[in-house]
């Protein structure tokens, strides 16, 4: 089975980066390969983590990141980044976690390709 990590910087808003990989590791998911996905949040995409943001779309980013979680997608968003942004300790969509530079590199370490957005 082939591992994919996802790195995402980019903020929720204001770019289409961070709609665009949410997609990519959709459609990754739906695959007939069945490839491992992993996703990891950093800078302002760790933004994303949060509950209940309004972005205009029926079941936008927040009902995308309860799909790739319900299909087994481990999402962690950057414990440093998300300190740095007074998120750390607020309530996150359920199934995503705060993750740790540590277990990032582990992950890149471990995956056959990376794809940063």
């Amino acid at each position: 089975m082939q591992k994919i990590l996802i790195i995402v910087h980019a903020p929720p808003y204001g770019s289409e980066r961070c709609l665009s990989a949410l997609r990519l590791a959709t459609a990754l998911v739906g695959h007939d390969d069945k490839p491992q996905v992993k996703v990891f949040l950093m800078s302002d995409a760790t933004v994303l983590s949060l509950p209940n943001q309004v972005d205009g779309a029926t079941n936008g980013l927040q009902g995308m990141v309860e799909n790739l979680v319900a299909q087994g997608v481990e999402i962690r968003s950057c414990r440093t980044c998300a300190l740095a942004r007074g998120i750390a300790e607020l309530p996150l969509i359920p199934g995503v976690s705060i993750g740790t530079l540590v277990e990032l590199a582990q992950t890149t370490l471990d995956a056959d390709k990376v794809i940063t957005f």
